[in-house]
C-alpha cells in the first residue's frame, strides 16, 4: 500500500544523469564521421541492453554531441532532424528513453547559416548545466561517457566524473589533456561498471 506521508526531502534517490556521446560512443563512428540515414548506422555492442538497464537502474540517459556535418556543410538539416527522430525512436521502441538529446548543430568554423559558437558546442558545457538547471540533474554524481577529449574535457569543466571508451577516437583525438577515471572497451562494459556500483562513489 502507498504511504500517505510525502516523501521526507533529501530521503530520496538523487537526479543522476547519463551524458552519453553519440559518434563513436553510442554508435560505431563511420569513415567519413557521419551517416545520413539511420539504417546506415550501427550501435556498439550490447548498448541497447546496458542502457535499458540503466534507466530502469534509475538514471537519467542524455545524448550529447556536436554534429559536424551539418555545421560543416556535409549534411542537411532536414537529413540529421530525419536521423535524429530515426535514432531517438528506435531507443524508446528498445525500452530507452532519452530524456534529452543535446546536438549542436553550429560551429565557429562552419558554413552559414551554422557558422556561429554555441554554449552547446563542445566542450562548452551548456548541455550540462541546461540539465542542471531544468530537470535538477546533480553533476557531480553523474557521468560524461565519450570516445574523444571533447565531451570528457566539457565533463570536467562541468565537475562531472568522467568515463572514456576504447571505440570511436578511443580518446586518443588530442584536443585536450584528460584522465578520466573509467577508460572500457565500449560503452556497454562502462555502464555495467557505473550502475552495478562496481566503481567507488565520488566522496
Amino acid at each position: 500500500m502507498r504511504s500517505q506521508y510525502p516523501q521526507l526531502p533529501g530521503s530520496g534517490h538523487p537526479a543522476r544523469g547519463l551524458f552519453i556521446d553519440r559518434w563513436g560512443t553510442l554508435l560505431e563512428l563511420p569513415e567519413q564521421g557521419y551517416v545520413s540515414r539511420f539504417e546506415d548506422a550501427c550501435f556498439t555492442p550490447g548498448t541497447l541492453d546496458a542502457l535499458f538497464h540503466a534507466g530502469q537502474a534509475g538514471w537519467n540517459l542524455y545524448l550529447i554531441g556536436n554534429e559536424s556535418s551539418v555545421a560543416l556543410g556535409q549534411q542537411s538539416m532536414e537529413s540529421w532532424l530525419q536521423f535524429e527522430q530515426d535514432l531517438l525512436e528506435h531507443m524508446r521502441s528498445h525500452g530507452v528513453p532519452i530524456r534529452r538529446n543535446y546536438a549542436c548543430t553550429d560551429d565557429p568554423e562552419g558554413v552559414p547559416p551554422h557558422i556561429k559558437d554555441s554554449v552547446f558546442c563542445l566542450p562548452n558545457t551548456g548541455g550540462l548545466y541546461h540539465a542542471a538547471q531544468v530537470d535538477g540533474i546533480i553533476l557531480d554524481q553523474s557521468w560524461v561517457i565519450g570516445d574523444s577529449s571533447l565531451e570528457l574535457v566539457a565533463g570536467w569543466r562541468a565537475s562531472c566524473r568522467l568515463a572514456g571508451v576504447r571505440t570511436g577516437m578511443a580518446v586518443k583525438d588530442g584536443n585536450f589533456p584528460v584522465d578520466p577515471e573509467i577508460l572500457a572497451e565500449d560503452l556497454a562494459t562502462v555502464l555495467h561498471e557505473v550502475t552495478s556500483g562496481e566503481h567507488i562513489p565520488r566522496r
